[in-house]
């Protein structure tokens, strides 16, 4: 399988390749943590974008999986190694990502990726790209649904309701503050659907999105200005 380092898909035919070779290897039992549980670390996963310099920089922003607090993170920078293609984003951004997570000390328990897993074409979006690649339990917390559709979600927080592809459950659509558009939850690899809504919820503590997705934002997009 291709990596961060060489023989990296340049063709949309060669990436749809390695995206069907990795749904393949996508393990949908559930072996991610518990929500907040003692000892674990979570990582948020994010990249920006310099299109004038066809640039790239990843941030992985680890979290202490009890108390949200950052006990590390990691950048990396990276020349946008694919073209934009619906349903192949996941080319341009996962080598800098696996640079980035290579430079933590620590492989998280959890990965959470600004982006989605199962709720994807091919069923392998970016979330599952990530967790066949590095083994580890990894969801999608997406801020749109993509192509898919869902009934009304309640107003409360932790309110859900299916993010259906015509009667396969793909995803959920999540409503992480009260009275604030939901987010879209898929899993990746080696995570259930109702334990990722279950961290998700965890992660949001007074804002939509996840504390790892927000920090590894803020983190990327820092990097991008300080440059490489």
């Amino acid at each position: 399988m291709p990596s961060s380092r060489a023989g990296w898909p340049r063709t949309e035919a060669e990436a749809l390749a390695v995206q069907e070779a990795l749904r393949s290897r996508v393990d949908l039992s559930d072996h991610a943590p518990a929500p907040g549980a003692p000892g674990t670390r979570v990582t948020g996963v994010d990249v920006a974008y310099d299109d004038a310099r066809d640039r790239v920089a990843a941030a992985a922003v680890t979290l202490d999986a009890e108390t949200l607090e950052v006990v590390e993170a990691a950048t990396a920078h990276a020349r946008v190694p694919f073209p934009y293609v619906p349903g192949l984003l996941a080319f341009r951004e996962v080598p800098a990502v696996l640079d980035a997570l290579e430079r933590l000390r620590r492989a998280p328990d959890l990965l959470v990726c600004d982006g989605y897993g199962r709720a994807h074409p091919r069923r392998c979006g970016l979330a599952g790209h990530l967790g066949v690649l590095t083994g580890l339990p990894s969801v999608g917390v997406a801020k749109t649904p993509f192509r898919y559709l869902h009934g009304p979600v309640g107003e409360r927080r932790g309110d859900a309701a299916p993010l259906l592809d015509g009667d396969e459950e793909v995803g959920r659509a999540l409503r992480t503050r009260a009275g604030v558009k939901p987010v879209f939850v898929s899993v990746g690899h080696r995570a259930g659907l109702d334990r990722a809504c279950a961290q998700v919820l965890h992660l949001t503590r007074g804002y939509r999105l996840p504390e790892t997705t927000r920090r590894a934002d803020a983190l990327c997009r820092q990097a991008l200005r300080d440059g490489a």
